[in-house]
């Protein structure tokens, strides 16, 4: 065999284990995590029935994540429901915002001011972190807890701290970064079209 034969068989089996591993995980978020998806579905549709919002955080790929799935909201999902747009906000957008928060509060403090500003009582947010102990999104789900916010976490592994900073907490069940991120897409993607589904459809 050759090197390249070689490095292409060694790839090859990279990509089959990936994906076995991944879908083994989805397989764990069925089995371990559908009464919390379910939960969140019913406050999401909750809230937007009492004309309140979702806000959304996340530091790094968990960003992205909440930018992503804000827009799921705004726009739609299933393009065969019409519907009006639903109130969504990432908190991760705004760079002249995170900046200056970041600079004059600390970079822990980076989400609390915007909850301050734009968060009321009854509207959800959703942090989305990894490990469930990134201090920005904690004092996110601080903050949102004591203006009275409905508090749901995006985690991975243990749940860390955020675990019991939230009225409830999904956790899907790797401790591999990676794979979190894909659970999370996938259980955000679940809860959303459910709730537009069920909503509009």
């Amino acid at each position: 065999m050759t090197p390249l034969d070689s490095t292409i068989k060694s790839r090859n089996q990279f990509i089959s284990d990936s994906l076995k591993e991944s879908s083994e995980i989805k397989l764990h978020i069925l089995q371990q995590c559908s009464g919390e998806i379910s939960k969140a579905i019913d406050l999401i549709i909750r809230a937007f029935n009492a004309k309140k919002k979702v806000l959304l955080c996340g530091n790094g790929g968990s960003a992205a994540d909440a930018q992503h799935l804000a827009t799921e909201f705004v726009i739609r999902l299933n393009p065969h429901i019409k519907r009006p747009g639903l109130p969504a906000i990432a908190l991760t957008t705004d760079s002249s915002m995170l900046t200056a928060s970041a600079n004059d509060l600390g970079y822990d403090n980076v989400f609390t001011r915007s909850i301050e500003a734009l968060g009321n009582e009854g509207d959800v947010l959703i942090g989305i972190s990894t490990s469930g102990n990134s201090a920005s999104v904690n004092r996110a789900f601080q903050k949102a807890h004591e203006m009275k916010l409905v508090t749901i976490g995006f985690l991975g592994k243990d749940g860390g701290e955020s675990k019991r900073l939230v009225d409830l907490a999904i956790i899907v069940p790797s401790n591999d970064t990676q794979r979190i991120q894909e659970g999370h897409i996938t259980v955000g993607h679940i809860i959303f079209q459910q709730v537009e589904q069920e909503m509009f459809g």
